[in-house]
């Protein structure tokens, strides 16, 4: 299902689509700063230099480019009578690299590839801007999808925190009512040590958030976390009392914050 995010250029709000895991600019948006608007799309693709551009692009990343309709398309090219649009381009040769899209995303985009060559035709400048912003995208990206990684393992660390629960400290004759208390209960004692607050006193200090702490937890809280999983299962296992295991988590998390933060501050220094 494609997904749509916007960077902004100049002034201009450029959606990116994502279909299929490929990112793909739409042309219609980077016109709309130009006077001609998205009129240059079509003076762009009929340019005999974008055609062989384009061609080599799909050559080199498309396996089912119709090659030899490419080779008439490209001795059509130049002459007066020449017309080519997007459409054409992409019923007549099978191509990947354009897309041309009705509905709530409509409009003509094209990967990014050829999206920065189409931003040079249009004008250097803009193409630089448009780099560097898609770039920013990128990276966002990458920090969320390091965000969601964590928290997933966070949540996978959780079973072994709880198995270790169900196994020590839940007796069986224990109603599901307590049996929920204990489980929040041992929760608690990681919130404590780590955010320094309960569940509850969290909501009651944010009513307007969705959702539970965890969720508004840094990549380096997430870490701490998941280890904080761990080691409290292990100290679940050999006994130690709620009270103790308080103590250790808090001294655990307390030095690992500081590791984690020191090294973050050590890449933005390089």
């Amino acid at each position: 299902m494609a997904k749509s995010k916007n960077i902004y250029v100049k002034g201009t709000s450029i959606a990116v689509l994502a279909q299929n895991d490929i990112d793909f600019l739409s042309l219609t948006d980077m016109t709309a700063g130009f006077k001609e608007g998205s009129g240059l799309i079509g003076k762009w693709i009929t340019n005999k230099n974008t055609l062989e551009y384009i061609g080599i692009w799909e050559k080199l990343n498309n396996p089912t480019f119709n090659y030899p309709e490419f080779g008439v398309i490209e001795q059509e090219a130049g002459v007066n009578r020449f017309i080519m649009s997007v459409g054409q381009w992409v019923e007549r040769t099978k191509a990947m690299g354009l897309l041309v899209k009705a509905g709530r995303y409509g409009g003509t985009y094209a990967h990014k590839d050829i999206a920065f060559h189409f931003a040079m035709w249009l004008s250097p400048e803009f193409q630089i801007y448009l780099i560097n912003e898609f770039q920013r995208l990128k990276e966002e990206e990458q920090k969320q999808l390091g965000w969601s990684a964590k928290r997933e393992l966070a949540k996978l660390n959780y079973h072994i925190h709880t198995d270790a629960i169900k196994q020590n400290l839940i007796p069986e004759e224990l109603t599901p009512a307590q049996t929920a208390i204990v489980y929040a209960t041992e929760a608690d004692v990681l919130n404590v040590a780590l955010f320094g607050k309960t569940a509850k006193q969290w909501r009651e200090a944010n009513p307007d958030l969705k959702g539970n702490m965890r969720d508004y937890a840094n990549i380096n809280e997430l870490i701490c976390l998941a280890n904080m999983e761990n080691l409290n299962a292990v100290f679940i296992q050999e006994k130690i009392s709620q009270k103790d295991r308080l103590i250790k988590l808090n001294t655990i998390a307390i030095q690992q914050m500081k590791v984690l933060i020191d090294i973050e501050n050590r890449k933005l220094l390089k």
